[in-house]
């Protein structure tokens, strides 16, 4: 008997790799996320995951995703921009342009993220 695993994922991830994109999420009303990613870290893999499957509970928030390695002069920018210490794996939320919540590697939940959100 073959067993097949289905994994379904309720999280769209949109790419942060430059100064504009970044800008634009500045300038953004609401609410918004940024994901630090570190694709070599498995502490960051497994933070990704979680988020990925319930990203749901997130309500309508866009989750942006830094890839550290790739872009790490951006990382750097959203440490400077935000006022928050760089970590990896990170989280930020951003509300109306400021850094309302933050948290960094085990600590990140999308149950306190989808608190945060919620006020």
């Amino acid at each position: 008997m073959v067993l097949h695993i289905i994994q379904t994922y309720n999280m769209d991830f949109l790419p942060l790799q430059t100064e504009e994109e970044l800008s634009k999420i500045k300038d953004a009303e609401g609410y918004s996320i940024i994901f630090k990613h570190n694709t070599t870290c498995p502490i960051s893999k497994g933070v990704k995951s979680r988020l990925e499957q319930e990203g749901d509970k997130l309500a309508s928030a866009p989750v942006y995703i830094v890839d550290l390695i790739a872009n790490r002069a951006i990382s750097d920018t959203v440490a400077e921009e935000f006022n928050v210490e760089h970590q990896s794996p990170q989280l930020l939320v951003i509300k109306d342009g400021t850094c309302t919540y933050n948290e960094a590697l085990y600590a990140i939940t999308v149950e306190d993220t989808a608190a945060a959100i919620a006020g």
